[in-house]
């Protein structure tokens, strides 16, 4: 039996907590916010963000994060990645040499343009740093729906140790090296979403969905291989897997703020409905300054930023991305595999 540490008491953090308890593992689940962990020490039910799913009767809420850290055989840091900064400075204290961290978050800081990963390193340099990322709403995760995930990891042994720790018989588990891919990937899916919420409000029907997932995951890849990440991420679970779900369902806090927003609400708006992080939104300065970084054309991304910052109206995005300079669709796929780098285990 294992002794977890769950860094964040929201919605994913929160089934998370769930399923590694029914795993058998010792649970401790932290939060910043006071009410937050009265709520569940009373009630065993995370109501504002997860309602339905009880949580056993031995794990235990806390807002000392010392006691979440030490001694665990690995953390689970599921704050909003506005937050993962901050958070990860906090707890550096209290990390062990060695310590495993499992950042379960999707974004990149827009003021570094950093992946998650990368800022844990960076705020805890002695922890041993992986991700976790998939097509897995936590709504879904909670009621024990069969869920298919990835966990990256720069070691393979490391992999492996989580991957046991979170397989169940409801959540499968795969293993991967392509920890940059994954990031990429699960980062810029929220801001693709967004657009496919917004098509959603301005009445657009299955063609143009379509056309988003499809052409949005072609720019997703190109600049993850650009960045160090492998082509068949970009295919998998963590690429057009979790793109596919973000998109097509109301569990998506991106794809319902891209609905308002495409029904003429701002962006503010938007994110005051939804009443939690819309993770896109923080990663979409951040996506176009990379392809602008990396000289990598993503037009998808650079709208919906026109649409969110500079008030263009959603309608005439459409109009810009079907009215762009004529292209082929594929490139060879051979020149994105000579920027692509081995798999080292």
């Amino acid at each position: 039996m294992a002794n977890i540490g769950i860094i964040g008491a929201g919605s994913w953090g929160t089934a998370l907590a769930w399923l590694l308890s029914n795993n058998g593992s010792r649970v401790t689940v932290w939060s910043v916010i006071e009410e937050e962990i009265q709520m569940l020490k009373e009630g065993r039910e995370q109501k504002d963000k997860l309602p339905g799913v009880i949580l056993p009767a031995d794990m235990e809420f806390t807002t000392d994060l010392a006691s979440a850290v030490d001694g665990k055989d690995m953390l689970v840091l599921a704050v909003p990645s506005p937050y993962t900064r901050s958070t990860a400075a906090k707890m550096a204290p209290y990390v062990k040499s060695g310590q495993k961290i499992i950042n379960v978050a999707k974004g990149i800081e827009e003021s570094t343009l950093m992946t998650l990963s990368e800022i844990i390193e960076e705020e805890i340099p002695q922890a041993e740093t992986a991700v976790l990322s998939g097509p897995s709403h936590a709504e879904e995760v909670g009621k024990g729906i069969p869920t298919t995930i990835v966990v990256g990891a720069k070691n393979r042994q490391t992999a492996e140790f989580l991957q046991n720790l979170f397989m169940s018989p409801v959540f499968r588990v795969y293993i991967s090296s392509d920890v940059m891919g994954i990031e990429i990937g699960a980062a810029l899916k929220n801001v693709v979403a967004l657009a496919a919420g917004m098509a959603d409000g301005l009445g657009y029907g299955d063609n143009t969905k379509a056309a988003l997932i499809t052409r949005g995951i072609a720019e997703i890849a190109r600049l993850g291989i650009s960045m160090g990440g492998r082509i068949e991420t970009f295919y998998g679970l963590t690429g057009i897997g979790d793109l596919i779900v973000t998109c097509a369902s109301m569990h998506s806090r991106n794809r319902r703020a891209g609905i308002l927003i495409g029904k003429g609400a701002s962006m503010e708006e938007a994110m005051k409905e939804v009443k939690m992080v819309v993770e896109g939104v923080y990663s979409a300065k951040a996506g176009y300054a990379l392809s602008q970084k990396y000289g990598v054309s993503m037009p998808i991304v650079e709208q919906v930023n026109r649409i969110l910052f500079e008030g263009m109206p959603a309608s005439d995005a459409v109009k810009e991305l079907m009215l762009r300079d004529k292209k082929v669709e594929n490139i060879d796929l051979r020149q994105l595999y000579q920027n692509s780098v081995e798999i080292p285990w």
